[in-house]
Parts: C-alpha cells; structure tokens; sequence
C-alpha cells in the first residue's frame, strides 16, 4: 500500500490513524450575520490559571450553539456525535488564519478546535473558523453499508466511536495499494463488511459528510504480498508486525505455527517475505519465507 497517499493501516492489528480534517480557504464571511456573543470578560489575563498541560486533540465540526454565560459551546462533529468544549479568555480565535475575539464567534461557524482536557472536562485551546465548508479525511474498516440510503458506517478501531458518511451518486471509487490488487478496478461492491477505506467527505445536511471519493486500501479476501523485517514477534499468539521499506509502513500479520512450520525459526529483524490473506479483520499469512 502506498504510505505516500495514506496513513499506516493494520486491522485490529491494523494501525489506523485517527480522523485527519483538512479545511479549504474560502472568501470572508458576511459580518453582519455575527451575533454579539461572547459575554463579558470579568477578569484578566493574568487572573487566570494556565493553560493545561498535555497532548492536545483537534476536532472538526459545526457550532451547534453557544453559551456565553458559562463559556461554553456545542461542537458537532463530523460523523459523530455533539461535544461541549469550555472556553475563555486564554482561548485564541481565528477566522479564515486571521485574529478574531471570541464574541465574534456564532452558531453555524464551521470550525477546527484544538483542545485540551482540564480534569474531566474539555478546554478549547483555540478555535479556528472557516467560512467555506470544510473537507475532511477518515480512515476505518467498513461496519455496515446502506445501498439503499447510502449510508456508510466506519471505525478506526473496535474501540472507537463509529463514523457516518453518505456515499453519493457521483462519489469516486479507487483501489490503493498494490498491482494485483488495484487491477481488480472499485466500485461499490468494495464496500462489504470489513473493508479498509479511506473516505474524503465534505461537510453535508444534518451534519451527515459527503463522501466525495473513496479509497478502498483491503477488501475481505484479498491477497497482498508483505517483504520487509520483523519489527515485533510473539511466537505463543502467532503474531509479528512486518516493516515493509517499499512504503515504510508497518503490517500485523498473524500466522498458525502448526501449518507453517518456517513461522517457528522466527526472528527479531529478520527479513521475510509474507503472502497474507485479508479476512476482513486481519492479515493472515498463508506462506512465510526467508527473503
């Protein structure tokens, strides 16, 4: 697979990268739709706490509402479900990359929010509004696929919140990765339970995406060739993580030790040359040789 075009993708096993949103410029909004809205700042800057600390998480979506009294708005992410995120005086807010205050900020706005979490609660670091709507980047395994009302449901992880699109008339259809498996041609037969995707959206009605092209990367019994070292091994639960150089990106293969007998003399950094069948979860490989 191509590790220019896509993120690593390895099904529970497989390492897939979290939603990617990738915003478009647009031409400035229409400022008299702006409500005043922030409420008053009662106190300054150096009245209040630090930032918190911490690895920050990036949310793309629309502001349902806001509540200037207890600083707080309503963010509904694309796909997903509505998140309250707190703000103040120390929350930076930009329209289109350029400064704005924060009472300029309205319902409707679509916009990235980088933020942090402060105990339990979720603190807007900084608010970034765009006046066109956005595109976005999602990468999962297919959950279910409506072709009657075009629903498509996906997730990074079994443990992740599902991801909503609606596949349209005139969305897009490729098979990324390599030869034998792109020659096959896409469409949306690829999109069977278990499929790996990767789904460019816009921003759509009821805060629904759009899917405007789609990626199929695996479908359920494809085959792939993997040749590269062995980067992880555990031999009792028959697992190791491949390292191919072709695209550098890293591949969990699992493997039966009783019918593949090379898989026993297995090594730490050892190159290897693996056919894997993908069963719609996982890459099981059929054939391990010393490469």
């Amino acid at each position: 697979m191509s590790g220019r075009v896509l993120a690593a993708v390895i099904a529970t096993g497989l390492i897939l990268t979290p939603v990617k949103i990738a915003f478009a410029q647009r031409g400035a909004a229409d400022d008299s739709l702006r409500a005043a809205g922030s409420g008053a700042l009662s106190s300054s800057l150096s009245d209040l706490p630090p930032l918190p600390r911490g690895q920050s998480t990036v949310f793309g979506g629309e502001i349902k509402s806001l509540d200037p009294v207890r600083d707080q708005l309503t963010l509904m992410i694309y796909g997903q479900k509505a998140m309250k995120i707190l703000f103040d005086e120390r929350t930076q807010a930009y329209l289109d990359g350029k400064k704005i205050p924060l009472r300029d900020l309205r319902a409707e706005d679509h916009a990235s929010v980088e933020t942090m979490l402060d105990g339990t609660k979720v603190f807007a670091v900084s608010i970034r509004v765009l006046s066109q709507s956005p595109e976005g980047e999602y990468q999962g395994r297919v959950l279910s696929y409506n072709p009657v009302t075009g629903e498509l449901s996906l997730a990074a992880s079994a443990s992740s919140e599902p991801f909503r699109v609606i596949v349209a008339a005139d969305t897009g259809f490729t098979r990324l990765g390599q030869p034998e498996f792109v020659s096959a041609g896409s469409g949306r037969d690829d999109l069977a339970k278990g499929s790996l995707l990767s789904v460019t959206f816009k921003s759509g009605n009821h805060n629904r995406g759009v899917a405007s092209r789609i990626a199929v990367l695996a479908v359920p019994g494809s085959t792939f060739v993997f040749t590269g070292n062995v980067s992880s091994l555990d031999l009792g639960f028959g697992v190791m993580v491949l390292v191919d150089p072709r695209d550098d990106q890293s591949y969990r293969v699992f493997f039966d030790s009783t019918s593949l007998p090379s898989s026993r003399t297995l090594r730490l950094g050892d190159h290897v040359r693996v056919t894997a069948n993908y069963d719609g979860t996982h890459y099981v490989a059929s054939e391990i040789a010393s490469n």
